[in-house]
């Protein structure tokens, strides 16, 4: 991926250096289910994820749990290239996102992206680094500890710059839904359901959020040819190593298809593919497809 002559954002904050003590107990359990509720993820698995997390911390028991404190952290060069990747990344989707928003009438206000490390304050809750990168409608911010693209190549198989980038662009496209009114839709639909449903309108959030990533690859490559061979498969393993069966497979040996919230490996490349194909919005009517 050719990123490194692209304009820099200057929508980057950069906290990593930046944490505070957290118990691990009731006041944190009913954060983590909250966000699991808002996210459509199983807070169950949240809390597992967190309960198996090391970080670079140092901890101490209480009565309550552990509490952890997170040091403050100087970026090592690896890290800051990789910042100033994600800056480039950051700014490439917000120049495509806003004429494509602007032909609808909307003017596109770009989210902050969030560096941290270890764990971070969001206007959705305090979240671990073991949730994985993250966008939270209520501060309109992308949350993303650096060390998940390690975890992407390493654990998930999905190595390269542009496997990086459709994280990022996954990510900022749940702001584009925020900012198209998705997600006021998506909050009603839930409040009609059980967790089936819930589940179910929370796939298809995700899989037209791969989409969007698909349409910021299509228009980006258009206007800076930033794609090199090789990438776009890249981006399809990306997607595939995401799906709720692949991880489900890889954590316990079968899938539970009813407790899917991020849609199946082969739905997360076609979705993707399909944007990356068509280059716009209407291409990624998740929730108007016969079969998504």
């Amino acid at each position: 991926m050719d990123w490194e002559s692209g304009r820099r954002s200057d929508n980057i904050e950069d906290r990593r250096g930046v944490g505070r003590p957290v118990a691990i107990g009731g006041g944190l359990t009913l954060v983590i289910v909250l966000v699991g509720w808002l996210f459509g993820v199983d807070p169950s698995a949240l809390l597992q994820l967190l309960s198996q997390t090391s970080t670079d911390a140092t901890s101490t028991s209480t009565g309550t749990g552990t509490v952890t404190s997170t040091a403050p952290v100087k970026g090592t060069p690896a890290e800051e290239r990789q910042k100033d990747f994600v800056s480039v990344v950051l700014a490439s989707t917000e120049d495509t996102w806003k004429p494509l928003l602007a032909a609808r009438g909307i003017t596109y206000a770009p989210p902050k992206l969030v560096l941290f490390r270890g764990s971070v304050d969001s206007g959705c809750g305090f979240a671990e680094a073991a949730s994985g990168p993250f966008y939270c409608p209520l501060d309109q911010h992308v949350f993303l500890d650096l060390s998940f693209f390690d975890e992407l190549s390493r654990r998930f198989g999905a190595p390269g710059d542009f496997a990086a980038a459709y994280v990022v662009a996954h990510e900022v496209g749940h702001h584009v839904q925020k900012q198209l009114g998705i997600f006021a839709k998506t909050d009603a639909l839930r409040r009609q359901g059980d967790k089936a449903l819930a589940n179910h309108v929370s796939v298809l959030t995700e899989l037209q959020a791969d989409c969007f990533a698909g349409v910021w690859a299509n228009q980006a490559n258009k206007r800076q040819k930033m794609l090199e061979p090789g990438d776009t498969e890249a981006g399809l393993r990306a997607a595939a190593a995401v799906g709720d069966d692949t991880i489900q497979k890889r954590a316990r040996g079968y899938v539970v298809p009813e407790s899917f919230t991020h849609g199946t490996a082969q739905q997360r490349v076609g979705w993707f593919g399909r944007g990356l194909q068509q280059g716009k919005i209407e291409a990624c009517d998740t929730f108007g497809a016969a079969n998504p």
